[in-house]
């Protein structure tokens, strides 16, 4: 059944309400002496953002879309052979400063399986494609990150990262919203109670996305900020992945002649980091390292800015050319039925 009416008002200023929630947060993790409390909130609140996001895409349509197999094998190739030679050559700018190194290694060898998928939809990009391959790119970051980290930094650095924490995310942040999503769709076939929390759930996406935002910044933004000497370092780096991945997206969307949302999809899915699943990695590193979780932090900080911008210039990039054939990606990330 269709609806005519209006999206809600935070769906229709998603940009706003993102940038209204980084500027709350940096605000309060400056001024509040007890916002790094948040810190233990981030995963939480990261998780239920997921499930309502998983929620979003109807089951049927993440089935067809697991089955293009041309999408996923670009998304692999650009995020697992394309990516790591990018961070290798802008990665040696730090490879005199162990802790900034292992943090920009963790945090650009790791593709998104989160928050791209909302920014993704926002770009009308194919955020069901994308979501479709979030399992595949968790466990192939999981499984090659060491021999990476092995081959950029050293033995040594293999041997401080711990997987532990690698796992649970994938268990937390993956297996878990997935399985509940995929329950609560089924239930709703049968019940309208279920129904109704569904589609509850999947209207507070964008605030939700919000609260990800500000409880991520709040809780780093103060150590971000006694650090920015040091972390000055990095921001130059984070801004030359930004700038040579898009490019390098379009250009691999183009070759492997991709349509128009998932070519978008491409772009966004090589470009974004997964900061919000590695930095339980980085909080677990020994004082020594301390400063790492804030190389992480402040590559998200540098992504959210260029997540902004990008909405706005990758339908540039990538624009209409014909009229979609696979249904159609509304801005909050949901896949709309073919007309």
């Amino acid at each position: 059944m269709s609806s005519t009416s209006p999206a809600p008002w935070t769906e229709r200023h998603q940009v706003a309400v993102y940038l209204a929630a980084i500027a709350v947060a940096v605000l309060v993790g400056w001024t509040v002496p007890g916002a790094p409390a948040l810190a233990p909130a981030v995963t939480p609140v990261l998780g239920l953002l997921l499930f309502a996001t998983f929620l979003a895409v109807p089951f049927a349509a993440l089935g067809r879309a697991f089955a293009d197999l041309r999408f996923l094998v670009a998304v692999l190739v650009v995020n697992f052979a394309v990516v790591p030679v990018v961070v290798l050559l802008l990665s040696r700018a730090v490879a005199d400063h162990e802790a900034l190194l292992i943090g920009v290694l963790l945090v650009l060898l790791a593709p998104c399986v989160d928050y791209v998928i909302v920014f993704t939809g926002l770009a009308g990009g194919a955020a069901d494609r994308l979501l479709a391959a979030a399992p595949l790119l968790m466990l192939g970051q999981m499984l090659l990150l060491p021999a990476w980290l092995l081959v950029f930094a050293g033995t040594e650095a293999v041997a401080l990262v711990e997987l532990g924490p690698f796992v649970e995310a994938f268990v937390l942040l993956i297996l878990l919203p997935l399985a509940a999503a995929a329950a609560l769709q089924r239930a709703a076939l049968r019940s309208a109670a279920a129904r109704r929390a569904a589609a509850v759930t999947t209207s507070e996406m964008v605030p939700l996305m919000a609260l990800t935002l500000f409880t991520v910044i709040a809780s780093q933004v103060r150590g971000v900020g006694e650090q920015l000497a040091d972390l000055a370092a990095v921001v130059p780096l984070y801004v030359g992945f930004l700038v040579l991945m898009v490019p390098i997206g379009v250009v691999a969307a183009r070759t492997v002649g991709l349509d128009v949302p998932a070519s978008r999809a491409l772009v966004f899915g090589g470009v974004t980091r997964n900061s919000l699943v590695v930095l339980p990695l980085a909080l677990a590193l020994p004082e020594r390292l301390a400063l790492t979780p804030f190389a992480v932090v402040t590559q998200t900080l540098v992504e959210l800015v260029g997540m902004v911008l990008l909405v706005r210039l990758v339908p540039l990039l990538v624009p209409e050319g014909r009229p979609r054939h696979s249904g159609r990606t509304t801005p909050s990330g949901r896949t709309a039925p073919r007309p």
